[in-house]
């Protein structure tokens, strides 16, 4: 019988898998019996919790009625009311709404539209300006204007040169001004794309609105495309449905996925600008935006994304997020007392911190043993190397979070030496 592959897992080194039968809110009921707290929304992308009886009524509707269509030249009526829905979440300046399935391919797309966009105006651009330590997938041009290193050295002859600017620092002013100079050369690049507010896989680096904002306005005057990438902090995850709400920036292309549809099922969207759009609309067929999947605006994952944005206008989800966000400032302000605890730092409902190691980083030996320390107490929490953070559900109890916070004093306590 063929043997499964997980990802991102070394099997070499013979850990455990649990069985995970369901699920429900923020818990993962395993084969053994025992419930887990959904510590980090599996991988970012639950919202509501899992199973959300409202998201899952409409996957089994939409299923009998229409499962699958090819979206090149046809349509159907799920992807149209998602589509004008989503007006009602996104800055009227996003007119655009091109689907896919992941938030590497909404890169990828977002990437191609930003080239595809200089092409056809005949001024080609090739040159992309990425962030330090930023993650933004692992489909081909999602790793390339990520950060070089663990996750993508044995590809990097397929990884195509970009421009870096460097994490911010205080006031941003470092990342600024290289940004100002890549502008300014002999050849101005096509677009920037940014995490805004918080890189992910990078280690949940945190920067300031104010930061982001410069970034943005920056780009904008020298006529350089401004690419965000809110596929992790999207949806509620900074404390505002889009990160780049509190900066005041309207992206020229804005990536999401994971809690588009509450995270129950993938689907992804590319948001752009008229120009972008008008930039390949023509007679021509050689000016077409070549790209597609075969799942593309799949009905069922539409249907979900639209009881998703139902569950956004109905229930008080920002009043949710607002309370974990608080619950993390007061924890936040808790672990200073830990010496062998470092640089915490919260936005909105997403709390990171940096367990002391000497040998820090994503291949850190402490990260397998926190993996381990917090799984023996049923909680799912896995550390980016020896960063811990802790970004649920929006469903999550006191008493949960209760005990996310106290597996983590344990394990601050446990490995204090």
């Amino acid at each position: 019988m063929p043997e499964i592959w997980h990802p991102f897992t070394q099997h070499g080194l013979g850990e455990p898998i649990p069985e995970v039968i369901r699920a429900e809110g923020t818990l993962l009921h395993t084969r053994d019996g025992r419930a887990i707290i959904d510590g980090i929304s599996s991988w970012w992308v639950q919202t509501h919790g899992h199973c959300h009886p409202k998201i899952v009524a409409a996957i089994q509707e939409q299923a009998a009625r229409l499962d699958q269509i090819i979206f090149a030249g046809w349509t159907h009526e799920p992807a149209q009311q998602l589509s004008k829905a989503l007006g009602d979440f996104l800055p009227s300046d996003l007119s655009h709404i091109f689907f896919s399935d992941s938030g590497s391919t909404a890169v990828e797309v977002a990437l191609k539209m930003a080239l595809g966009y200089w092409h056809n105006l005949e001024q080609p651009r090739s040159r992309i300006v990425v962030m330090e330590h930023s993650y933004h997938g692992d489909t081909i041009g999602a790793m390339s204007v990520g950060a070089r290193g663990v996750f993508n050295r044995a590809y990097a002859p397929l990884l195509f040169d970009v421009e870096t600017i460097p994490f911010p620092v205080d006031d941003g002013a470092n990342s600024i001004s290289a940004l100002q100079q890549l502008c300014e050369g002999s050849e101005p690049p096509a677009a920037i794309i940014v995490e805004p507010l918080v890189l992910g896989a990078g280690g949940m680096l945190v920067y300031s609105p104010d930061i982001l904002r410069a970034l943005a306005d920056t780009a904008r005057a020298h006529d350089v495309l401004f690419i965000a990438d809110e596929v992790m902090t999207g949806w509620g995850r900074t404390g505002t449905l889009f990160a780049c709400e509190q900066a005041g920036v309207v992206p020229d292309i804005l990536c999401m996925a994971k809690g588009l549809t509450g995270g129950l099922i993938p689907l992804a969207v590319t948001a752009a600008s008229a120009p972008i759009y008008d930039a390949h609309f023509s007679p021509d067929r050689s000016r077409t935006f070549f790209h597609s999947s075969s799942f593309t605006a799949n009905p069922i994952a539409c249907a979900a994304a639209l009881a998703n944005l139902g569950i956004w206008r109905d229930e008080p989800v920002q009043q949710r997020i607002d309370h974990i966000a608080a619950r993390h400032r007061a924890f936040a302000e808790q672990l200073a007392a830990h010496s062998n605890i470092a640089d915490v730092r919260q936005c909105g409902t997403i709390l990171a911190m940096d367990f002391v190691d000497t040998g820090g980083g994503y291949l850190s030996a402490l990260g397998p043993q926190l993996l381990r320390f917090f799984a023996d107490r049923n909680l799912l929490l896995r550390p980016l190397g020896n960063t811990v953070y802790v970004m649920p559900p929006y469903c999550i109890t006191d008493e949960e979070l209760d005990a996310l916070y106290l597996g983590i004093e344990a394990a601050a306590a446990q490995f204090a030496d």
